[in-house]
């Protein structure tokens, strides 16, 4: 087989992908560029979308850490461990927090006053789960506005 000849230099100087094919005999190429990997599916993302899909008015926001929000107050919150928050009125909190087992929500160190932790188990039953969400739902439109942060 017929050894292949690079360029000839340009002022005596080869140009560096000439300097590769007299190295190694063929020119390298750029690795074909493929798309990411798909994203795997999140169990708990997915358990968490169903649940706010059983009541319409409610929008999911966040891609990273889903949460609802209306009026600037947030009520549910996926955070980032894979645990649902759930702002409810004081008397249903109490009643949440002794019927299972919990304790107020807790995120980087701090407790969220207003919120439960959610048991994974509660999560998995979305019927079960859906009238705490329509109390989160009722009590956060009792609360007053937050302003917006407009960006100037």
């Amino acid at each position: 087989m017929a050894a292949r000849m690079p360029p000839a230099p340009l002022n005596g100087v080869f140009c560096y992908p000439c300097i590769l094919v007299l190295q190694w005999g063929t020119p390298l190429r750029s690795p074909k560029k493929t798309s990411p990997p798909p994203a795997k599916a999140d169990p708990t993302v997915d358990l968490y979308d169903k649940l706010i899909a059983t009541h319409p008015e409610i929008e999911r926001k966040g891609a990273a850490n889903p949460y609802t929000s209306l009026n600037g107050n947030m009520f549910t919150l996926l955070h980032d461990s894979r645990r649902l928050a759930i702002r409810l009125p004081e008397d249903k909190r109490e009643e949440f927090l002794k019927k299972y087992k919990t304790t107020l929500f807790k995120a980087y160190g701090v407790v969220m006053k207003e919120y439960v932790a959610v048991p994974v188990a509660l999560l998995k039953n979305t019927k079960e789960l859906q009238k705490y969400l329509e109390l989160s739902f009722d009590y956060v439109r009792t609360l007053k506005p937050k302003p917006t942060k407009k960006k100037s």
